[in-house]
């Protein structure tokens, strides 16, 4: 395999189909390139965009081998089988690493991992069986337990007071391995997109500040609105992390802000492109997903700059009418301020991400409060 840069029009290939992967696809078009997805779902968002689409489960060893034929493979999420991605890597340049994938899926081991980073994690436990559950857990009370895997936009994860609770919540995951946590002073969540090709090409771009609902990312407010230096340190955690790891991609770090001394901790990663970084695409000098592009291509990250104020406002089935009815999209297109994506979903199901609306200001305040004010005046209700 050689480590001179793929230039168009070579073709890339993703592993995953849904609008992360579609938004690469995008991008990855705009720039020259063709693009092979494999996605199990015939109505899978990116096949609308890519040149092939491998209508195939991610496991396929005819589907698998077709994609090792591409110059470069990426993924668009962390659950994809991490051997199929080391697998892939014997033939053709993979970014992110199999090995890198396999701790994102993991939260014991990604906690191991940034604990050897140098960096702060909530206090915590591993629990990989009921004997764990004992008097050494009292310290960690109140707090959260989590499945190891598996997990996301807040599924898997139980708040705990007591032992009993503990005890109960485990039996409800199912006593598969976990993670308990203690609860911390939060005062806000904040993510640092990383791109870094190796270690001496390797940039962020502005720490968002999230506000979540019922588990699920609502708002990204960026710039985060905390002290320069508070942000200045996200940056430089999020790059030490992604040093230790030996990343090579678009890595998300997501962060808690903890006490009165806005200490900062490291929640979890995600080894890819994340919804916290979508307002890259209409507020940045580049977006998140054209780094992604670059980077699995062997191409330098390109410049992060934010160009102005802004606030992502996630979309999802939630807003639809009970009998499918549209949400009142003429809200935000009326708006000329703010930019409407939807992702192509065919079936808009609560809790599922739909598309997102970006708000640009030239403050953060004003652009959270108007991206508010619009979400609401969209449901279908």
């Amino acid at each position: 395999m050689t480590s001179l840069p793929i230039l168009p029009p070579a073709m890339l290939g993703i592993l995953g189909g849904g609008q992360l992967g579609s938004m690469f696809t995008l991008a990855a078009k705009t720039m020259g390139y063709r693009v092979t997805v494999l996605d199990p779902d015939p109505n899978a968002p990116a096949a609308r965009f890519a040149d092939i689409h491998l209508c195939a489960p991610y496991d396929d060893a005819t589907a698998l081998t077709q994609l090792s034929q591409c110059a470069a493979v990426t993924t668009e999420f962390e659950n994809v089988n991490a051997q199929a991605m080391k697998d892939l890597a014997q033939h053709t340049r993979v970014s992110p690493s199999g090995e890198c994938v396999a701790v994102a899926q993991n939260r014991i081991l990604e906690k191991a991992r940034i604990t050897q980073a140098g960096l702060a994690t909530a206090p915590y436990r591993a629990m990989t069986s009921s004997d764990d559950i004992n008097d050494d857990c009292i310290s960690l009370l109140p707090g959260i337990l989590k499945t190891a895997t598996l997990g996301y936009d807040g599924k898997g994860q139980i708040r705990v007071q007591t032992l009993a609770d503990v005890q109960a919540a485990f039996a409800q995951l199912n006593q598969v391995p976990c993670v308990l946590e203690k609860q911390v002073d939060l005062r806000a969540e904040i993510s640092v997109i990383v791109c870094r090709l190796n270690a001496e090409n390797s940039l962020t771009f502005d720490p968002a500040e999230n506000h979540h609902e019922n588990g699920i990312l609502a708002y990204s407010i960026v710039p985060a609105r905390l002290p320069e230096n508070v942000c200045q340190q996200a940056r430089q955690m999020a790059l030490r992390l992604a040093e230790e790891l030996d990343y090579v991609g678009v890595l998300a770090v997501e962060m808690f802000v903890v006490g009165d001394e806005q200490q900062l901790i490291v929640n979890e990663i995600a080894p890819r492109p994340h919804n916290s970084g979508h307002h890259t695409i209409d507020a940045c000098s580049s977006s998140q997903f054209q780094q992604q592009v670059r980077i699995m291509c062997g191409l330098p990250p390109a410049d992060t700059r934010l160009l102005t104020p802004c606030c992502m406002a996630n979309i999802l089935g939630d807003l639809w009418g009970n009998a499918g009815e549209e949400p009142r999209w003429q809200t935000v297109q009326n708006t000329t301020n703010a930019h409407l994506h939807l992702y192509g979903k065919l079936v808009a199901r609560k809790g599922r991400k739909m598309g997102h609306f970006t708000v640009l200001a030239d403050q953060a305040d004003k652009a959270f409060s108007q991206a508010k004010n619009l979400h609401q005046q969209l449901s279908f209700e």
